[in-house]
């Protein structure tokens, strides 16, 4: 077997694609590829059955995240003994911590919030027996397309529910493991870099060596997330480079141990660091291959490189069939994988700048699918970026915060001013390539990745390697060609669609409805909702961030026509001022009563969105989309009454979208408009009492109520004798409180309504 463990760690890969896009075909692919290199006698028998057994090893064990079943999910109190399975997290607001429970086999998330500032937690450690009383929950499922799913999220990690407590009364906990003595060294670690260190500089400190980041601010993160520099956070091979160099260093330069005696104290303490670092797949991953090198020299094991990645790929997800889902496994494995199978052609290169540049680009290439299919972006620049930001921290961030974790103990003024001095350049850096993304950050907004597109992908990209490896330049020119057409084939692809569709959002109490219309012939907005905070009562970026921004680069949208905004409640246009930030928009169009702040209206301006003031009567046409302006007429001195009105054919369908009108103005409307009719109704003010009068409804004769409201919202809406009225009137009603986001999918005059929840 030896230079042939990756064709079973395909095997094993080839399942998990195949349980992740239910699709067996995957694994057929898989089959008759290795009976083709098996009867092209390129592989030997026990290869291949070595391989396929594997394979359907790995179908069957690793598991299928499917909703867990509501029977254990109870409103009532319950009580549970099991075991604590993780280390226990704790924050200003918050205690959790992972649950195993004895009885049912599953394991529960405990979140406990807290009463007081220094609530006791002694009892709680990993490994400790406990006993539980409270009430499991299903955790909630993502609501619209494109969102965090916090359910699928927990479910990858093997937790089924959620507990919350009131009180850590409920808690009956009593011993430990010795994985707890680590995570409390842990723990002691970070406590004492940030006592001994200045705040910014123990906030790098602890995530690039002890890799816990909550002390970097979200902006930086995000900052490092847009431009592909997530990796250099993640402990990986780098960290544990540098640490078997200082146990080295300090064991066999200073003539403490010998060489193999240094080896073993390598091979017992890399487990060590890696749960110090936090245990995540990187480090594990870069751990477990040197360990195996390690043993594999001592006990004249014959294995390449790519044989090691391969078992140690297998063996971790053996360890924890969840592991394959966390996305930082994913991308460890096939940067490394990508890096280790080019080493010819990057051993080719001997100018350091090249040999950087040559590593950020198939580092990059090897995990765009990936990356596209979490994110829905690539951001080509970010390799010229990688250059110099990958070398800056590689040698001297990562190695100064390993030597100042080391002095900080013994030498207290030197650490002071190497503190000081790592605080002075590194702010500096930061700040370059904050201006970088003001500057220069124009992502490509690609959506989604098809699976066949994938396969497609690294083929051509395997094909475009070997050529370069070989120096076939011409032939290594015409695969980067391919490569990089399949890729705008990805990008254009809506533009050649004869599909459009339209999308009521569930952004909770608000609205939000995104119209596409075929071959992208424009993107329309009406309204954009937002939500306030709790701390200060100000308009939350959490709206848009997490739910209207990801559902738009999921369509692989960037750009949007036209943004409608019926009226100026934060509930319909509170997410305008982050979305004009952050993405182009051509014009924003609102009743001719609506009044901009002047703050929002120099937003508007300054990043070239135009403004039309609408009255009815008015047609305003999008793309090739008319829009009817039926309302308002006169300005009723009131903002719900004034909410833009608007009126459309789209699909086969005529809408009417109605903002928080209330009665009086929809009996003016229909009073005005005595013919008018619709298939489509928005229903006015998200169910409210106040409008969607019976007559209105008799006269208007929609076959579809869409109603936007949030899930137990405390206004009660929709109200009972709204939906009593539709389903007098025989109006199928849909309502994202219930069933999500709302689409409706169409062809020419042919067109189907669904929900995003089942």
């Amino acid at each position: 077997m030896k230079g042939y463990w990756h064709i079973p760690a395909f095997g094993v890969a080839a399942s998990f694609l195949a349980i992740l896009f239910t699709s067996k075909w995957l694994l057929a692919v898989f089959f008759f590829w290795v009976l083709y290199l098996y009867y092209d006698q390129r592989l030997g028998k026990i290869t291949v059955l070595i391989s396929l057994t594997f394979s359907i090893f790995a179908y069957t064990y690793i598991p299928v995240l499917e909703k867990p079943p509501e029977e254990i999910a109870t409103s009532k109190q319950s009580t549970f003994t099991g075991q604590v399975s993780s280390s226990i997290t704790e924050s200003e607001s918050r205690i959790a911590f992972e649950f195993s429970d004895d009885s049912s086999d599953s394991r529960f998330l405990i979140v406990h919030f807290k009463d007081a500032e220094n609530e006791e937690t002694d009892g709680l450690k990993y490994g400790a027996t406990c006993t539980v009383h409270g009430s499991p929950e299903v955790p909630d499922a993502s609501r619209n397309p494109g969102q965090f799913d916090y359910q699928n999220y927990l479910l990858s990690k093997g937790i089924s529910y959620q507990v919350v407590i009131d009180s850590l009364e409920n808690l009956e906990c009593t011993g430990s493991s010795f994985m707890n003595r680590i995570y409390q060294l842990r723990g002691e670690l970070l406590t004492f870099v940030q006592e001994e260190i200045s705040p910014e500089t123990a906030a790098w400190l602890n995530a690039l060596v002890l890799g816990d980041d909550t002390g970097i601010e979200d902006d930086i993160i995000e900052l490092f997330q847009r431009w592909n520099l997530s990796h250099i956070m993640a402990i990986s091979g780098l960290h544990v480079g540098i640490v078997v160099g200082l146990v080295y260093f300090l064991l066999i330069k200073l003539n403490v141990l010998t060489k193999e005696k240094a080896q073993w104290v390598v091979i017992f303490f890399l487990p060590l660091y890696a749960w110090l670092a936090g245990g995540e797949p990187s480090v594990l991953r870069a751990s477990a291959m040197v360990i195996l090198f390690l043993l594999a020299n001592k006990m004249n094991w014959k294995f390449s490189v790519t044989d090691v990645i391969s078992i140690v790929f297998m063996v971790l997800i053996l360890l924890d069939p969840h592991i394959i889902y966390h996305i930082g496994f994913q991308l460890s494995f096939c940067v490394t994988l990508g890096l280790l199978l080019s080493k010819n052609w990057l051993s080719q290169t001997t100018i350091s700048f090249f040999s950087v540049l040559n590593i950020g680009f198939v580092s990059q290439m090897m995990i765009l699918p990936l990356q596209v299919e979490y994110f829905f972006t690539f951001q080509p620049l970010s390799i010229l970026l990688n250059l110099i930001v990958v070398p800056y921290f590689s040698l001297f961030v990562i190695p100064f915060m390993f030597l100042l974790l080391l002095m900080a103990p013994a030498a207290s003024s030197l650490v002071s001013y190497a503190d000081a001095f790592f605080v002075m350049i590194h702010e500096h850096i930061i700040a370059f390539i904050a201006f970088i993304d003001q500057t220069l950050y124009f992502p490509w907004v690609i959506g989604s990745f098809p699976i066949i597109g994938v396969i497609v992908y690294y083929g051509l990209f395997l094909a475009l390697m070997k050529n370069l490896e070989l120096k076939q330049l011409k032939q290594a020119f015409k695969y980067g060609c391919y490569l990089t057409a399949l890729i705008m084939m990805i990008v254009i692809r809506p533009y050649f669609s004869p599909f459009g569709n339209v999308t009521m959002l569930d952004i909770g109490q608000g609205d939000a409805i995104v119209m596409e219309l075929p071959y992208r012939k424009g993107v329309i907005l009406i309204d954009a909702g937002a939500q306030m905070t709790f701390e200060d009562n100000e308009i939350s970026e959490n709206v848009y961030k997490q739910i209207i921004r990801p559902y738009l680069y999921s369509r692989g949208i960037s750009r949007i026509d036209a943004v409608f905004i019926s009226h100026a409640d934060i509930d319909h246009m509170g997410s305008l001022p982050f979305m004009v930030d952050d993405m182009a928009i051509d014009q924003v169009i609102v009743s001719n009563y609506y009044t901009f702040s002047e703050q929002l209206s120099q937003r508007l301006a300054a990043n070239g969105a135009g403004i039309i003031r609408a009255r009815a009567g008015e047609i305003i046409t999008i793309g090739d989309q008319p829009f009817y302006v039926l309302s308002p007429e006169e300005d009723r001195q009131n903002t719900n009454e004034n909410s833009l009105v608007l009126y459309t054919e789209m699909g086969g369908k005529t809408w009417f979208f109605t903002g928080d009108i209330g009665s009086d103005t929809e009996m003016d409307i229909i009073n005005k408009y005595p013919g008018l009719t619709a298939d489509v109704l928005k229903v006015a003010h998200h169910g409210s009492s106040t409008s969607t009068d019976p007559m209105f409804l008799k006269h208007l004769q929609p076959a579809y109520g869409l109603i936007s409201a949030g899930e137990n919202n405390m206004y009660g809406h929709p109200h009972s004798d709204v939906i009593q009225g539709l389903e007098d009137e025989n109006i199928r009603i849909f309502r994202t409180d219930e069933s999500g986001a709302i689409h409706y999918y169409f062809k020419e005059s042919e067109g189907t309504f669904s929900t995003y929840l089942p």
